[in-house]
């Protein structure tokens, strides 16, 4: 017995899905206290060869883990992937690298005030509203019922 149409439809629509990849940016403003709040989605889709960064920084809970943290700082490293992930002349000469490169740069592990968390994968058939989705669901905090959730930033 062959596959009903409407199963044959959502088959075929499964194979236009790509695989991605992607991973949180994270600051940890006192190492040794090993906290972290998360800053950041990268994402990587091969398929497309797209890359991608979309941050937000809650200076709040950021002071609240240490009160004397440079804000400025981190927010010019957070800048400084989303550049990177966009390529052109302010990427500097890593633009001239391919975007799956740059994503293997950016996610390598380091001892830096803002580091990468794991890569993990998924499938999407559209990597930028999937980046979008990953930074609400991992990056905002939680917005408690009645209030509006603050602004991507």
């Amino acid at each position: 017995m062959s596959p009903r149409p409407e199963a044959r439809a959502r088959e075929a629509a499964d194979t236009s899905r790509e695989v991605f990849d992607y991973a949180l940016l994270r600051v940890v403003p006192r190492p040794e206290r090993d906290e972290t709040i998360n800053a950041g989605v990268l994402l990587w889709c091969r398929g497309r060869s797209w890359l991608g960064a979309r941050v937000h920084l809650d200076e709040n809970r950021l002071l609240a883990l240490d009160p004397g943290a440079d804000v400025t700082g981190v927010r010019a490293a957070l800048r400084a992937a989303e550049e990177l992930c966009r390529g052109g002349a302010a990427a500097g000469q890593a633009a001239a690298e391919d975007p799956g490169r740059r994503f293997r740069w950016l996610t390598a592990p380091r001892s830096t005030v803002v580091r990468p968390g794991p890569v993990h994968s998924g499938l999407t058939r559209d990597p930028e509203a999937e980046l979008e989705r990953l930074l609400r669901l991992l990056v905002h905090p939680v917005t408690p019922p009645g209030e509006e959730p603050p602004d991507a930033g």
